[in-house]
């Protein structure tokens, strides 16, 4: 087992169902674990059941924590914009709602400039031909989703996801 760096970043990104965006970000390199669950809305304590109605305010979304000696957040991010479609607004897929939009949910203020830049970066490059709707707001709290969600892709690998990782240059 790897010793826990010393200092650590914490980044929060929703991007539709948060099984798929899990399953890519979980390995990547620098990542260090990842949790599912809810941010972005107003209700306290939400739930799976409460969440899936569209009412909440709330984003199905991953925490991450992640080493910046091996992994900065602005690579990240542009991971984030290959692995999830951020042009389409409360949609990913089959996956129709507001808690499957596409959001960057910053913890620090450089981390609100390292998103505003990368989304003029991505917008810009024309990769995607629309364009990019994902939000960039203030961190706020997360609440951990059920634990029959966390790693649900690694405990079904059959299970459903929209999510894979595009072959884009930014």
């Amino acid at each position: 087992m790897e010793a826990k760096p010393k200092k650590t970043e914490i980044a929060t990104l929703a991007g539709g169902c948060f099984w798929g965006v899990e399953e890519l970000l979980r390995t990547y390199k620098g990542v260090i674990s990842t949790s599912v669950g809810y941010t972005g809305g107003s209700l306290p304590g939400p739930t799976y059941d409460i969440i899936k109605t569209g009412t909440t305010g709330h984003a199905e979304s991953v925490q991450i924590e992640f080493d910046p000696n091996q992994l900065s957040f602005d690579e990240l991010l542009k991971f984030f914009f290959k692995l999830h479609d951020p042009t389409t607004l409360n949609r990913q897929g089959n996956d129709i709602g507001t808690q499957y939009r596409s959001v960057i949910f910053y913890h620090t203020e450089e981390q609100k400039k390292i998103a505003h830049k990368v989304k003029d970066m991505v917008d810009k490059s024309g990769a995607w031909k629309r364009p990019v709707v994902t939000e960039i707001i203030p961190a706020m709290p997360f609440y951990p989703a059920e634990e029959y969600h966390q790693k649900y892709l690694k405990k079904n690998p059959g299970g459903y996801t929209c999510h894979y990782v595009r072959d884009y240059k930014f």
